[in-house]
């Protein structure tokens, strides 16, 4: 027998536990000399009662009881805090305060890591105020948990959500037009966002027919406004002629009360911060240390939330992760150091290297670095990285920024953010079969009721047969692919091609098109909202790629663009 403990759960042994029990008790000696109350709410939840709040964070662990009833772990506790106080505690009067310590529980919802799945999660919630003095109190009750946690470096990106669902509103879009734009927001997909509000892409004309092209501009423009009270009017200015001016007098008033109280210099208003929560329905924020590549925790106002359960009430509240707070807290002082950056071997490094020289970088060395795996310059350090291995660098913090394909991104789903579509390395996801083997793939997918398909790309193929209904067994293969179908291991293939001439020269032929996939500039999310050198680079090579001259993806009609 294997003595471990699972994936992502660990053992806390005592001098750590009791620090953890220091910083526990002196935070919630804080909540409640602000008048909060204690609770608790159960480890087990009815899954459809977390749907019914909306959007789910990541996979939560799902089982079913001896009942056949479907529950799930807790992945949050503010769902469960709003369904008790639309139910046990409809009939008390506001405000209700809770604070709470509790054991939150989610699934890697990626494979570039093994993170951990058992967090603690420490906040408050106050159901039944509202207004800007609300809220403004609230953010500096989670700017001062996290100082008393011992956190002393931390940034709060802040902004409100009115304006951007006063956009969605009021656009004529179709709902599945508006869900993407949301899912963009969610996952900080600039680079999606850009696509979906171009309203120039053939493969969109159902999708985004109706969109009024000034909305889809705001939409487009909104996520890019950052700063500080001079961020708030630049939205203003944008959203105002549309009539979707919503919320920002009350931001204003809000971002105001925080200066007075001194916390102006940790604040940076940033209409890209969307929580992963769709329930928020004006000021959202999060907390951001210099020092990890995670944030360490966020939270917003909600007022429709409760009424998804049964009593309407507006609440707002905030959670962090306990361990996050710790890490961050003894990670040591910030001091200045180079910007890091992950730069892809391979194909892509030439071009790689072209990009950050023309956007103002010194690339001396870059070119020839012999055995050495990080080139470091003035101001800058080069990683060296295969292409799939970029993700997992950026994503964790151990690079800022990096550059890899679309397709890396695809696979590893990290949670970084997409900042521009560089255009060169253009190839496409395609499926091949032997020329000739149409009607015995046919016939065998209705004699067995799926068929076999090879790749190195499994979340990219899962994904995609998923949406077409196929049933397909997967076979994970490292390298030359086309043998597959040659040896009888597999009917189908799904890899990338840039030409197409190593699938005719191996008797294979492309019956259909997944995706297109350019070379992609992303960040670190912590990162990008401490580093402003990240949004200057990312300017200098969205406006480098805008003019420079690369091959469009075969089969596509946009260069960069999706190919199906």
């Amino acid at each position: 027998m294997n003595l471990v403990t699972p994936s992502g759960f660990r053992d806390v042994l005592a001098e750590e536990a009791s620090a953890r029990e220091v910083i526990t008790r002196a935070v919630q000696d804080l909540f409640a000399a602000r008048g909060y109350l204690p609770v608790e709410t159960p480890t087990l939840e009815v899954m459809g009662v977390l749907e019914t709040g909306g959007r789910i964070p990541a996979a939560p662990f799902k089982f079913f009881d001896s009942r056949g009833e479907l529950l799930a772990m807790r992945p949050d506790v503010t769902l469960q805090v709003a369904r008790m106080g639309a139910t046990r505690l409809a009939a008390e009067p506001g405000p209700l305060r809770f604070r709470y310590t509790q054991r939150v529980f989610r699934e890697a919802d990626s494979d570039a890591r093994e993170g951990a799945r058992e967090l603690t999660q420490m906040g408050v919630e106050c159901l039944g105020e509202e207004g800007p003095q609300a809220d403004a109190e609230i953010i500096g009750l989670f700017a001062e948990a996290l100082a008393t946690a011992g956190v002393d470096e931390f940034s709060l990106a802040v902004a409100t959500v009115a304006p951007l669902r006063a956009l969605l509103d009021r656009s004529g879009a179709p709902e599945a037009w508006k869900a993407a734009v949301l899912d963009a927001y969610h996952a900080s997909n600039f680079v999606e966002l850009d696509r979906l509000t171009a309203l120039d892409d053939a493969s969109l004309a159902e999708l985004a027919a109706g969109v009024a092209p000034a909305y889809a501009a705001a939409i487009r423009a909104l996520p890019r406004i950052r700063g500080g009270r001079d961020a708030i009017e630049a939205a203003r200015a944008l959203v105002a002629p549309l009539g979707c001016a919503d919320g920002l007098d009350d931001f204003e008033r809000i971002y105001d009360l925080l200066a007075a109280s001194d916390l102006a210099r940790r604040v940076l208003v940033d209409f890209s911060a969307m929580s992963s929560f769709d329930y928020y329905t004006g000021i959202v924020f999060a907390a951001y240390s210099p020092l990890l590549g995670t944030p360490l925790g966020s939270g917003g106002r909600y007022d429709r939330l409760a009424a998804a359960f049964g009593a309407d009430r507006p609440a707002a509240g905030f959670a962090f992760y306990l361990e996050q707070a710790m890490a961050a807290a003894t990670a040591g002082a910030p001091g200045a150091r180079p910007l890091r950056i992950a730069v892809p071997k391979g194909a892509l490094n030439a071009d790689a290297i072209d990009a950050l020289a023309a956007a103002g970088l010194d690339v001396t060395g870059l070119d020839a670095p012999g055995r050495a795996l990080v080139v470091s310059n003035p101001g800058v350090d080069y990683i060296i990285v295969r292409p799939s291995d970029a993700p997992a660098f950026v994503a964790l913090g151990a690079a800022d920024c990096g550059i890899c394909g679309k397709d890396s991104l695809l696979e590893a789903a990290p949670d970084v953010v997409e900042l521009a579509d560089l255009r060169f390395g253009a190839c496409r996801f395609v499926v091949a079969e032997p020329i000739g083997a149409a009607q015995d793939v046919a016939a065998r997918y209705r004699k067995l009721g799926s068929i076999r398909v090879a790749t190195k790309y499994p979340r990219i193929t899962r994904a995609y047969y998923a949406k077409t209904g196929v049933q397909v067994e997967i076979v994970y293969l490292h390298g030359n692919i086309e043998l597959a179908p040659l040896t009888g291991l597999a009917e189908r293939i799904v890899d990338i091609t840039a030409t197409g001439t190593t699938l005719r020269e191996n008797n294979l032929e492309v019956v259909e098109d997944v995706i297109g996939s350019t070379a992609r500039f992303f960040a670190n999310p912590c990162a990008f909202r401490t580093d402003d050198r990240i949004t200057a680079l990312a300017q200098a090579l969205g406006a480098h790629a805008a003019t420079a001259a690369y091959e469009p993806i075969a089969g596509s009609s946009q260069p960069g663009g999706p190919a199906s």
